[in-house]
């Protein structure tokens, strides 16, 4: 359950950014609403988890991962290119999240 929380944490987090783009600096009413909502929904259950993980491998996961699917959101959506440096970045950013959560001893498991 603990990992469900987080998980649509994301998912909100990825949808409010993705809205944010849309509300074009909070000018445009329902991007912004969609804003408002998707990131209180996202902390809201970020703090749920924290109940369960600890916050810096919640954080990294949230990051990560965040940072993976909005860039993928970006590419799909808004046909933004990415190029080699950004995905090796991306990558490097997973392989820590998973060093992370594998092998440290700070890890929820």
């Amino acid at each position: 359950m603990k990992y469900l929380y987080l998980a649509v944490a994301i998912i909100a987090e990825v949808i409010a950014t993705s809205a944010l783009k849309q509300s074009a600096g909070f000018t445009k009413l329902w991007p912004s609403v969609v804003v408002a909502v998707g990131y209180g929904i996202a902390f809201y259950m970020l703090s749920q988890s924290l109940k369960y993980i600890p916050v810096g491998i919640a954080y990294a996961i949230w990051s990560g991962v965040g940072i993976v699917i909005i860039t993928a959101v970006g590419a799909l959506l808004f046909k933004q290119r990415v190029d080699l440096p950004a995905v090796i970045g991306m990558a490097l950013i997973v392989a820590g999240v998973l060093v992370i959560n594998i092998f440290s001893k700070m890890s929820a498991h």
